[in-house]
């Protein structure tokens, strides 16, 4: 469950970390500390985000022992039997429970249970706390008691200093002239930034945290102030408050501020609402909705402007539900909506590029071997360049698949049916059912050959109505369809291995039976298998297709090698490259995909990260005939930590008999992160077109500076789009943040 905390100035959350060491007026150095971790020999654990002021001597769960012992080490040691006083002087230590106390001299009182520590006194605590004071006295088995002079060092090395502590009971704790800071600090020199405050209380029964007379500092310049305030301790999971607001600038907004008001109905539900302020549009309303069940979750985000220029209403909806309906049922639904194309961009709002917006509802089971689902889909185009697309609803859809227990030789049979109806804007529908009945056989040799072999039935029946075919011939009417296949794959891994690295080699052959029947292209439409490209994650499948509309007809053999190592001296590498045969030339797959002749075109991809400092992937396709690139994508980062480089480049060679990729495309996208200096950084990107109608389509620089307690980010983003209607494409943005306290910036 998210955890909200709200915001009342930059210190309200002063003590959420508050356990480290400082007198009243200064914070530890680093001196001292790397001292203290030499004397100690303590291995500080990693940061923990629960550590906070309600740590500091809060003792553990009860032990056994009423009254455990106490265990002594020190130059001299004077036990008084008369008073009940042990007097150690000289490097003494204490060690009770999840304590170690160290001091020039140390009285414990047996009667009172009380220990008293003099003269550079430390704490320990196995939590990584480490205390320092002048002068300690402690009882109730060293769990409460009241310091002078402490400075604390926390085991995420923040650090607090006060003038004095105490820990009362009810687990009351008071800090008096109290100095924060997570970050680091040379002597005589004030920190990046820290908090003071004349008194700090915590309050354990109602779980509040109160101020007196707080500032923040920065550079030892008070920057921010206030007489009190009072917050929620860290052991709070939410209440309702104002959070840290957000900062905007486009040129559709203008300047905008966005509120941030966190409303806990309870511990199970909760209201955001964060309308923005604009200086261009007025106001955007806003919010969000969580509730948790038992068995699921629901989850809603919005917003809501009305254009005074163009007089339109403008807006979004994201919501999520998931619900365990028992054991074996999970429903959940997914909705993404927005008004117009160019809403999500020029508010910055997520899924802002995304090509289009999926809305779907689902009803899953899972029983062993058994899958059934039941969906419905709807689609929200926002590319412009797909303005006129005919958007699809799917309504609804189920498939099912059974796959059964392996018999004696391992055999087994997968048995799928699946069911679709899809509609269109223009009135065009169609209904499909489809059944798959499989019959699989893996089989390994003894000589370490792999074999696979697979025969299929695939049966449809569709009715289709107000279709409009390729030839321009409307159709309506029902369609059956049977379609069998057989399908054979055999591999032969080869394994070299040394001390320093392992190569595996492995030839691959897969052959496909099936008939050369027509598809029936025009009466039954093309809904889902229409992202038709052949490349190396399809070549070796039995059907290459993504969707049930288009069957994989006609007999072929697919061929290919692939090779991998893995080692010290060339990190992971591998590469892959295959070609198929068919043995008819009009099989539906190689038509759409453009190709010709009874050989494809080769397809292949090389994967290398031999170190650290290279990562790099492509993916090509290669004419069969004079090798020329056809289809080719390339992604790499490469260069050390302080001077990084991404490079992606993808290049589609025209296709006509495509239906969707039937255009040349190249796209280059190069991004830049370099180090400035150990706490300055900057990042430039790009996207360029390189085919036609060339230009930069967004492009992007960050600057960042980050040290061990602060964060500052620069931004300045443009969106090239090419929607008339876009207005926001220049983007700046400032965050800054406070580790330990949070933060104010853009979105």
């Amino acid at each position: 469950m998210t955890k909200h905390l709200p915001f009342f100035g930059f210190i309200s959350l002063l003590m959420v970390l508050f356990v480290s060491r400082a007198k009243a007026d200064s914070i530890v150095t680093p001196d001292t500390q790397s001292a203290i971790d030499k004397t100690t020999g303590v291995k500080r654990p990693r940061i923990s985000p629960a550590v906070n002021i309600t740590d500091v001597f809060t003792p553990k769960p009860p032990t056994d022992k009423e009254n455990p012992e106490i265990y002594f080490s020190a130059d001299e040691v004077e036990n008084n039997q008369e008073l009940s006083l042990i007097t150690a002087i000289g490097n003494v230590e204490i060690i009770r429970d999840n304590y170690t106390v160290k001091a020039d001299k140390i009285i414990y009182n047996q009667k009172e249970d009380t220990v008293t520590a003099v003269g550079d006194v430390v704490i320990l605590e196995d939590t990584g706390h480490v205390v320092f004071s002048d002068y300690a006295e402690l009882t109730d088995r060293m769990t409460k008691g009241e310091m002078k002079n402490i400075k604390m060092i926390m085991a995420d090395k923040t650090r607090v200093a006060a003038s004095t502590f105490r820990r009362g009971d009810k687990d009351k704790k008071i800090m008096t002239n109290a100095v924060y800071s997570p970050c680091d600090a040379c002597r005589e020199e004030d920190p990046l930034w820290q908090i003071k405050a004349r008194k700090v209380e915590h309050n354990a029964e109602t779980k509040d945290v109160h101020y007196q007379n707080a500032f923040v500092e920065v550079k030892g310049v008070p920057v921010f102030y206030t007489p009190f305030l009072s917050h929620p301790d860290p052991t709070v999971k939410r209440r309702s408050g104002f959070l840290f607001p957000r900062i905007m600038s486009n040129q559709y907004l203008g300047a905008a501020i966005q509120g941030q008001y966190f409303w806990s109905i309870s511990d199970q539900e909760d209201v955001l609402f964060n309308p923005i302020l604009s200086s261009d549009k007025g106001i955007v309303y806003g919010g969000a909705y969580n509730k948790y069940f038992t068995r699921g979750h629901v989850s809603a985000s919005g917003s809501f402007l009305r254009d005074s220029d163009s007089s339109k209403d403008r807006g979004n909806l994201f919501a999520y539900g998931r619900y365990e309906v028992n054991d074996y049922w999970v429903a959940d639904t997914d909705i993404n909506y927005a008004s117009d194309n160019a809403y999500l961009k020029d508010l910055s709002l997520p899924k802002k590029d995304d090509t289009w917006l999926t809305s779907r509802a689902s009803l899953q089971g899972f029983d062993n071997r058994n899958y059934a689902a039941l969906e419905a889909y709807y689609y929200k185009i926002l590319s412009y360049d797909l303005r006129y697309a005919n958007r699809p609803m799917v309504l609804p859809t189920f498939s099912y698949e059974n796959i059964s227990d392996p018999n004696r030789y391992g055999a087994y049979n997968k048995n799928s049916f699946s069911m679709a109806s899809v509609y269109h804007e223009d009135d065009n529908s169609s209904q499909r059912a489809t059944m798959i009945n499989s019959w699989n056989l893996p089989y390994t040799s003894p000589y370490g050959e792999k074999y696979k072999l697979v025969a299929s039935l695939k049966s449809d029946l569709y009715y289709v109505d107000n279709y409009l075919n390729p030839e321009n011939e409307i159709y309506d009417g029902t369609v059956a369809r049977i379609f069998p296949q057989v399908g054979l794959e055999w591999r032969l891994p080869f394994i070299r291995a040394t001390e320093d690295s392992r190569q595996i080699i492995e030839p691959i052959i897969v052959a496909a039976v099936a008939p050369n029947q027509s598809n029936e292209a025009d009466k039954i439409p093309n809904e889902d298998s229409q992202d038709v490209e052949l490349n190396d994650t399809n070549i070796l499948n039995l059907d290459r297709y993504s969707g049930y509309d288009r069957n994989d007809t006609g007999s072929r053999i697919s061929y290919g090698v692939n090779w991998s190592s893995y080692g010290n001296i060339l990190g992971r590498t591998s590469a892959l490259l295959a070609q198929s045969y068919e043995f008819s030339k009009d099989e539906s797959f190689a038509e759409t995909d453009g190709q010709n002749g009874s050989f494809t075109d080769y397809v292949g991809r090389v994967y290398a990260s031999p170190n650290e400092y290279l990562d790099f992937n492509y993916r090509f396709k290669l004419d069969k005939d004079d090798y020329s690139v056809t289809y080719s994508e390339l992604a790499s980062s490469f260069g050390p930590k302080i001077l990084r480089m991404y490079v992606s480049y993808i290049y589609f060679q025209a296709n006509e008999t495509s239906s969707i990729r039937n255009a040349e495309r190249k796209e280059l996208y190069t991004s830049l992160r370099a180090m400035l200096t150990k706490n300055w950084s900057i990042s430039l990107y790009n996207r360029q077109n390189m085919a036609q109608n060339s230009g930069s389509l967004e492009m992007g620089a960050f600057l960042s500076y980050e040290d061990e307690c602060t964060k500052v980010i620069f931004n300045v983003e443009k969106d090239n789009s090419n929607d008339p209607n876009y207005e926001g494409d220049l983007t700046f943005g400032a965050t800054f943040f406070l580790k330990t306290l949070g933060g104010i910036g853009t979105k």
